[in-house]
């Protein structure tokens, strides 16, 4: 598929919003992709983790693995797509970490995946969290990459979409200097 396809699929469903919002790296910015919206078709989700499975391409990873909340479902259909498992961080005092019995073999080469990237932060926290579990990261993958590819992960990383999108820092953001109220749609509390 190619990039202005995988778009199509998220304005069709409503998925490509604009306004003012308050971004879970703590950024504003003009523009939010809502992947939930996305993701509620299971057919969709199949397609659109097949799509990414067949971007990343082999790579000897036997997992992948996501943040949550908003890589679950990207994990698991990346995983269905590359006949492996799947599995999913979540933030534990304040660090993302493997819990509810996941683990990893040492080395076990693994694959890291999410919805949508803008800094590359909760990505680069589930690499710390792999790592920290025994695994090895050997490639990376978004539906949306939001940086317009300038996220360093410093692993290959593969995306369906890439967007040059501008984000602000609180200070800078024209929309609070106008006094428009942000709004926060993600999933996690800052």
């Amino acid at each position: 598929m190619t990039q202005d396809e995988i778009l199509d699929i998220f304005r069709r469903n409503h998925a490509l919003l604009e306004g003012h919002f308050l971004l879970t790296s703590g950024l504003h910015s003009d523009r939010y992709i809502q992947c939930a919206l996305v993701l509620q078709h299971p057919e969709v989700a199949e397609q659109l983790g097949r799509e990414l499975a067949a971007k990343i391409g082999k790579t000897g990873a036997t997992v992948v693995v996501a943040p949550a909340l908003g890589g679950v479902l990207v994990a698991h259909e990346v995983a269905r797509a590359q006949g492996v498992r799947a599995l999913f961080t979540e933030r534990q005092e304040g660090r993302m970490t493997l819990r509810r019995g996941f683990s990893l073999e040492p080395g076990e080469p693994a694959i890291v995946v999410e919805d949508v990237i803008t800094t590359g932060g909760s990505t680069l926290e589930t690499i710390r969290a792999v790592e920290e579990a025994g695994g090895k990261v050997v490639a990376a993958g978004s539906l949306v990459d939001r940086s317009g590819g300038s996220a360093d992960l410093g692993i290959p990383r593969a995306a369906l979409a890439t967007l040059t999108v501008q984000n602000y820092d609180e200070q800078r953001c024209p929309f609070c200097r106008a006094g428009i109220p942000a709004v926060k749609p993600g999933s996690r509390e800052k």
